[in-house]
């Protein structure tokens, strides 16, 4: 599904194949859209852990989802 074809969608229908995109993009990450925070949330596991992104918009999220993979974390 295009870009322009999903922002034509309901709001929760349309971002559905844009999480889906995500996920495809980065292996092993869970994304999705949160309806009550209004804010797109991705699932990333980092040396072992899994860890929380939060963004504002699915660039956004794509950025922390890097971000998150080179972050250097607490062991």
């Amino acid at each position: 599904m295009s870009w322009a074809a999903a922002a034509s969608m309901s709001p929760e229908i349309s971002r559905r194949p844009v999480a889906a995109q995500i996920e495809r993009e980065f292996s092993g990450v869970v994304a999705w859209y949160g309806t009550v925070t209004q804010a797109w949330w991705a699932m990333v596991r980092v040396r072992g852990k899994h860890l929380l992104v939060e963004a504002k918009g699915p660039s956004e999220l794509r950025e922390a989802i890097v971000t998150a993979r080179g972050w250097t974390w607490p062991a």
